[in-house]
């Protein structure tokens, strides 16, 4: 059978020094560059082809090559609560196992295709000896990352009426207004200072003639 992975892939590895001897292990240590969309697109991730170290332990038996791994990189997105960009290491820890496609060690062949349709399309299969570790890593990526990242974790945000970004200004503030003045503080700030000492002139003149009324 020809194999469709391309062994040239950093991503693609392959099995045939383990042999199908249940028990053998082989260790690989590997830094590959990051493929596309490597996160929770719009959130965070690890932006494509940055390094992506791998610890492998490879172990073969009796259905196929059981892999057991390490996934450590930087991944970047932007804080959920001040909307900061921000970056952390993640680490992603997986398992997965490499089903021999046909059979088994002693030739047997273990499943007739088409016996579990929908169990198959889980599974992962060797080809030609060869695997691809991708869609493991990425799944594995995926649920190590924060679905809500933040900067900090006491980050407190924006200010919900300005919008300033409250961890550079501890003390800011706005102050309280009275809602049965805001219409006469708006109207003051529509004024000119004429308008505004001709009306205070008004008031001082209607106080004096109170007041000589009550008189």
């Amino acid at each position: 059978m020809n194999a469709r992975l391309d062994h040239r892939n950093p991503l693609v590895f392959d099995t045939h020094e383990l042999g199908r001897r249940p028990g053998a292990l082989q260790r690989l240590t590997r830094t590959v560059d990051a493929p596309r969309d490597l996160g929770i697109q719009g959130v965070v991730g690890v932006p494509e082809g940055t390094p992506v170290e791998l610890d492998l332990r490879l172990e073969s038996v009796m259905e196929g090559v059981l892999v057991t791994g390490t996934a450590r990189a930087r991944a970047e997105g932007e804080c959920v609560r001040c909307l900061e960009p921000l970056q952390l290491d993640v680490e992603a820890d997986f398992q997965e196992l490499f089903s021999y496609p046909d059979a088994d060690d002693r030739g047997r062949v273990i499943a007739e295709p088409g016996d579990d349709a929908e169990d198959d399309e889980d599974r992962f299969h060797l080809e030609d000896g060869l695997f691809d570790l991708e869609p493991v890593l990425r799944d594995a990526v995926v649920l190590a990352l924060p679905m809500q990242p933040v900067c900090q974790e006491d980050c407190p945000g924006l200010c919900s009426e300005c919008g300033e970004r409250l961890a550079d200004d501890p003390d800011h503030h706005h102050d309280a207004v009275d809602i049965r003045w805001a219409a006469l503080q708006g109207l003051a700030g529509t004024m000119s200072d004429g308008e505004k000492d001709e009306m205070s002139g008004d008031a001082t003149r209607s106080a004096r003639v109170d007041e000589k009324q009550e008189k």
